[in-house]
């Protein structure tokens, strides 16, 4: 028995799991909260498509230095603090926007933002383990991925329908309900059991790559670069065919889709998921581009939720239950290292994207784009094809 065990409280472990996924799903609520508001920040400080970007980007200044210096900051100091205070930075970033709208105000709530994503989901993903036991550890791998993808997606919807039912805002109905829950979610997150035992380890911690986890690191790395793309770049070129109103329906699908096939990809190995996320993440993004370049929004919304498939449902499933299957000891800082595959693909190809558009157009970008992620995805699956061979060779009869 581990000290987990004995330290298990009498209430139902469902009733903590929950607490916990809506702890996170209220963290992962914030981060795009904003995104159809990307377009009238720039407005207000009359910037443009590389200026938008980086400030998109910016929540990677804050995630980066967290997964890579904390990613283990649980283990020092145990799960629930480091939730409680994503919740509060979460609920900080929010309220800067609500009262000074702008794209510099939105640069630093991003960063704030990205803080609170890196230690939420490196403490959360190990703590909800440890409450539902550590048989179930894909069931919990569900559980964060189920609420954080539906986090990330409901922010943006939220925002979206409330500017269609309150007109043009900048302090949205979603934001003040945020605002309200946020901080008493933060003093329960406090109330949670503690199931983990503290280690006496350094509180600065790099983060693991578990042995034979790379292909799930850029695999992850590629669905969520075209889910920065649809979130920071997409959302510019509807304004520009007058459909910035589907925006907040178009963030929300490109998680949301992700979400309702996490139950299919429980069922397969995650080699089979990761292997048809290859085939969707790519496929996915051609068909939204034919969207944005006809100005169809019923071919953006299906290439929207197509790449959602993958980047939060499939890749997403089986790159966080294949690393934390692999580092059951170094679980929290293994989630981390695959976050940064994650958030590197996130931003960079953004930022790259962003300063093309300004230069060329934002059509020409996203084409350049589709592109290099179809050549990256043929290169990488034709690598780890060859490493499963070489591996099968190896073994003996």
């Amino acid at each position: 028995m581990n000290s987990g065990e004995l330290n298990r409280p009498a209430m139902p472990p469902a009733f903590f799991a929950a607490l916990l996924a809506f702890a996170l799903f209220m963290v992962t609520f914030g981060v795009n909260l904003q995104a159809p508001l990307y377009g009238a920040y720039a407005a207000r400080s009359d910037a443009g498509a590389t200026a938008v970007t980086l400030a998109f980007a910016a929540y990677v200044a804050g995630l980066m230095p967290t997964l890579l210096l904390l990613g283990g900051l649980s283990d020092r100091i145990g799960r629930r603090l480091p939730i409680s205070i994503a919740l509060l930075l979460t609920a900080a970033a929010t309220g800067l926007l609500a009262w000074n709208p702008n794209l510099e105000s939105l640069v630093v709530a991003r960063v704030l933002l990205g803080i609170a994503i890196g230690l939420a989901t490196t403490a959360g993903t190990a703590y909800m383990t440890e409450i539902v036991g550590e048989k179930n550890s894909r069931s919990a791998a569900l559980i964060v991925t189920s609420a954080t993808s539906l986090g990330f997606g409901g922010g943006a919807l939220a925002t979206g329908v409330s500017l269609g039912l309150q007109g043009a805002t900048f302090v949205p109905v979603s934001f003040v309900v945020l605002l309200a829950i946020a901080p008493v979610l933060a003093l329960g997150a406090l109330k949670l059991p503690r199931v983990d035992t503290p280690e006496r380890v350094s509180l600065f911690r790099f983060p693991v790559f578990p042995a034979r986890t790379w292909v799930f690191g850029v695999a992850i790395a590629l669905a969520w670069s075209t889910t920065g793309m649809t979130i920071a770049i997409v959302p510019l070129e509807l304004k520009s065919h007058n459909l910035g109103g589907w925006t907040g329906l178009v963030v929300f699908l490109s998680n949301f889709i992700g979400f309702l096939c996490q139950p299919f990809a429980r069922r397969m190995s995650n080699p089979k998921a990761l292997a048809l996320g290859f085939v969707l993440v790519p496929l996915g993004f051609l068909v939204l581009l034919a969207g944005v370049w006809t100005g169809s929004i019923a071919l953006v919304l299906a290439g929207a939720g197509i790449t959602s498939a993958a980047s939060y449902g499939f890749t997403y499933l089986a790159a966080l239950s294949e690393v934390s299957a692999r580092a059951p000891d170094n679980r929290a800082r293994a989630v981390a290292g695959i976050f940064v595959y994650a958030y590197a693909g996130f931003s960079l190809p953004v930022i790259a994207a962003g300063a093309l558009a300004d230069r060329f157009g934002l059509l020409p970008a996203m084409a350049a784009f589709s592109f290099a992620q179809i050549m990256v995805t043929i290169a990488t699956v034709g690598l780890w094809i060859t490493h499963v061979r070489a591996n099968r060779n190896q073994t003996p009869t």
